[in-house]
């Protein structure tokens, strides 16, 4: 039991290691996240967050859990969310430093909240940027990108807060006053990508599908949909040096590089410089000029479909599907194993072709492996060949509404 502002906090397993290689055990992590416990509330107090949970180690998928645990303690407020399938979750809802070590003894290592107050569940209050690299794209390339999307903001009459995603990308928060619904915001943040990517073509690119990116910086305004989320700020992720999301000034994006900054590291730099995004609740702005840059644009393009009458969007890039599978691991495996067999077409393949993606499924992710064929001659171009690994991640399941393939 540790006390927490006078709120007594159950840790189970403390000394049970979570990052082998800092030798970070749990208790090390609800420490570090009571360390940052302003700005982590900042990013993700008050709000609903789904719970992503690592309860077998950073080495496992997590799981994602909507529903807030049977037996949580009165200090954890909840709302109820309702989603597009006709779906409701009650929610956890957390509000001071004893949430945060609650939360991180389920399992959670980084937070997971939904870009609207508990109080509104209809209105984000925060746009999010996502500038997610495609393979073979450097860090000055993202920076370049995320400097265009602060000018666009700026022009826009908009506040660009940016952070570390804790991987490769950049996140660029945007307060906003909470007066726009969910399909308001989601075409406002799809429509700054568009404009980034005219303003940077060939750097930025705002092409939903992934064979279509190249070697670009993906503006990714889907996470601005409503059933999404995405890592808050001051979250630790699961990666092996327990690199953590860090919010920064804009005169570091240049200097600085994500892997600065992990669970060991964060803490001082919190209690010498405290928190760059200390002033994003002050800086609420207007939708007002995107949207209206939205109607000068006109709809976004929309993607071919087929002609075999199922309504599927048809790529336009000569894709083969390798595997679908339950693990990465098993992803990369299955995707060695093609390589194996085509050593030729391999050689030929760019950085972005080799597509491993992983797909959200009901309460865990699972993978996708595709190739890019575009470099490759047509006349050496393998066929498609039966998958590798076949994981079907909806075996099983009962759906509430019709599913749509």
């Amino acid at each position: 039991m540790i006390d927490v502002d006078g709120r007594e906090v159950r840790i189970s397993s403390p000394d049970k290691v979570v990052f082998p290689q800092p030798g970070l055990t749990k208790l090390d992590v609800v420490q570090y996240y009571l360390s940052v416990a302003p700005g982590a509330l900042r990013g993700a107090g008050g709000r609903p967050m789904v719970l992503k949970r690592f309860v077998k180690g950073i080495d496992q998928e997590a799981f994602f859990q909507k529903r807030v645990p049977e037996n949580h303690p009165d200090f954890i407020d909840t709302a109820t969310l309702h989603y597009a399938r006709g779906t409701s979750a009650e929610e956890a809802v957390i509000r001071d430093a004893a949430g945060l070590a609650w939360v991180v003894n389920l399992g959670c290592l980084d937070l997971n909240p939904h870009p609207v107050r508990a109080e509104d569940l209809d209105h984000p209050d925060e746009l999010r940027v996502d500038l997610d690299p495609m393979p073979g794209v450097d860090w000055s390339q993202i920076v370049d990108v995320a400097m265009v999307a602060r000018e666009v903001l700026d022009d826009c009459g908009l506040v660009g807060w940016p952070k570390t995603s804790g991987s490769r990308g950049l996140h660029i928060l945007v307060r906003i006053a909470p007066e726009w619904d969910f399909r308001d915001v989601r075409l406002a943040a799809e429509t700054l990508a568009r404009e980034v990517e005219n303003r940077a073509p060939g750097l930025a690119t705002a092409r939903w599908w992934k064979e279509e990116r190249g070697e670009s910086v993906f503006v990714d305004f889907n996470q601005n949909a409503k059933d999404r989320t995405v890592a808050s700020a001051y979250s630790i992720r699961p990666l092996p040096d327990a690199r953590v999301s860090t919010p920064l000034d804009w005169d570091e994006v240049r200097v600085r590089r994500p892997e600065e900054f992990t669970a060991l590291t964060v803490p001082e730099r919190f209690a010498q410089i405290g928190d760059p995004h200390a002033g994003i609740d002050a800086a609420a702005g207007s939708l007002d000029r995107l949207l209206a840059l939205a109607e000068e644009l006109g709809p976004a393009e929309k993607p071919p479909r087929g002609a075999d009458g199922s309504g599927r969007r048809a790529s336009t890039m000569p894709l083969i599907e390798v595997a679908r599978t339950k693990t990465k691991p098993e992803a990369l495996a299955a995707l060695d194993q093609w390589s194996a067999r085509h050593p030729d077409v391999v050689d030929r393949l760019h950085p972005a072709d080799t597509l491993v993606d992983g797909m959200r499924g009901s309460s865990s992710l699972w993978y996708r492996v595709r190739i890019n064929l575009q470099h490759v001659p047509e006349a050496e171009r393998p066929a498609q060949e039966p998958l590798i690994a076949d994981y079907d991640p909806w075996a099983g399941k009962e759906w509430p509404v019709p599913r749509e393939d």
